[in-house]
């Protein structure tokens, strides 16, 4: 079994949120319950102004865990040398608590997309995958959470389901897992399965973190709903409800609530902050 050594803290079974600079005075002030903050890799990966002093500022008070958005980890050609350089001199320098990914693909023969788009789950794309994810692995020496994707559609070429294909990954690579209840929502009301069937066949041993999140409703052309990752409103009831049967199975885990367009005042997410707290509550009281 591989070993990673640990480089700092692991992240705290707490609530984070994902970090916006016009709540840097506000989260520093009144934080609530939040214990770490989550910033997007791609937005620190310069050499100096504000961003990174804020950051540093940050990482004094909170736990800092790095997203990354353009690693395009699923593309079918290399990883780009000099993406993962800048990536890993923010990783050394930070030395966050976590780092995770997309189960997506973003670049195409040198162009980079501005999407996180689906792949087929195959034998050869569970090879690619493996091979990036060790690949990133061995460079930063520490383990890399994967997060399941949001999606609209399914292959007909898939020989794997999402969960067997992310459980096969851990196997492989010995990577975690970001659990986004949210995206299971999604994903389980456009493709036409249960999300509770999908959370009892998920490999919840190896989640490392949790996202909650808003999405926007829409219609197919049939009518039918059709949810929009759009990282723009409060959970739902329903991703709440979801995130609760899956604390019941998991007791409290590093949650975060994700909200990245038309973001509010600070009041506004520390009240979605609350409302997680208080779910990390109940699981550790069953």
């Amino acid at each position: 079994m591989r070993e990673f050594s640990p480089l700092c803290d692991p992240l705290p079974d707490a609530v984070g949120v994902g970090y916006k600079p016009q709540h840097f005075t506000d989260i520093l002030d009144a934080p609530g319950p939040v214990k770490w903050v989550e910033i997007h890799a791609e937005n620190y990966m310069g050499q100096g102004g504000r961003p990174i002093a804020q950051l540093r500022a940050l990482a004094e008070k909170f736990t800092i865990s790095v997203h990354g958005v353009g690693l395009s980890i699923g593309g079918a050609g290399p990883l780009d040398p000099t993406h993962l350089a800048r990536l890993k001199h923010l990783i050394d320098w930070v030395k966050p608590a976590s780092f995770s990914e997309h189960l997506a693909w973003s670049t195409h023969g040198g162009t980079f997309l501005n999407d996180l788009l689906p792949l087929p789950y195959t034998a050869a794309t569970l090879q690619t995958v493996a091979d990036h994810i060790d690949h990133v692995q061995n460079l930063l020496g520490r383990q890399m959470l994967l997060e399941n994707p949001s999606s609209y559609l399914a292959f007909d070429s898939s020989t794997y389901n999402e969960t067997d294909f992310l459980a096969e990954l851990v196997k492989r690579t010995e990577c975690g897992l970001l659990l986004d209840v949210n995206n299971v929502f999604i994903s389980a009301t456009n493709l036409g399965y249960t999300p509770h069937s999908y959370i009892d066949a998920y490999p919840l041993a190896a989640v490392g973190e949790m996202h909650v999140g808003g999405h926007a409703l829409d219609q197919d052309d049939h009518g039918a709903p059709l949810l929009i990752d759009s990282h723009g409103a409060a959970p739902s009831t329903e991703v709440w409800d979801l995130l609760a049967y899956t604390l019941q199975k998991t007791g409290p885990k590093p949650l975060l609530v994700e909200w990245d367009n038309d973001v509010p005042d600070w009041n506004v997410l520390r009240a979605q902050a609350d409302v997680a707290a208080l779910a990390l509550d109940q699981a550790a009281t069953k």
